[in-house]
């Protein structure tokens, strides 16, 4: 299973890297949505977990984009944004899941498998 992992946190990033590679997933990681948007192209990730504020494509558009392409991939978006306007706009995207930073990484990691599961 394939995991691309978009954030722009350096450490969140390698924090949810390290977490989701000892769980066994194959990682791709990006720090931009442009460079998000062409891994998830060419290496078709099985989940996407994606930041909502990146440099150059949100991960808003990230979403939008995986699900006008009516890719499986399935997607969980991660931002410190709670607000309800946000968390409604992302789901009616298409997201499958979303999470309020901080959180905690082994209910990150039960949401992967529920979303594999669902598959």
């Amino acid at each position: 299973m394939k995991i691309l992992i978009a954030e722009d946190d350096n450490l969140i990033r390698k924090t949810i890297e390290i977490k989701l590679a000892k769980d066994g997933y194959e990682i791709i990681s990006c720090s931009e949505g442009n460079q998000a948007l062409e891994s998830i192209r060419s290496e078709k990730p099985d989940i996407v977990l994606t930041d909502i504020m990146l440099p150059s494509v949100s991960g808003l558009e990230i979403v939008s984009a995986i699900k006008q392409e009516g890719s499986p991939i399935k997607v969980i978006v991660l931002s410190t944004m709670g607000q309800e306007n946000i968390v409604e706009e992302a789901f009616r995207l298409g997201a499958d899941d979303y999470m309020t930073k901080p959180f905690s990484l082994t209910e990150l990691s039960i949401r992967v498998k529920k979303l594999i599961q669902s598959r």
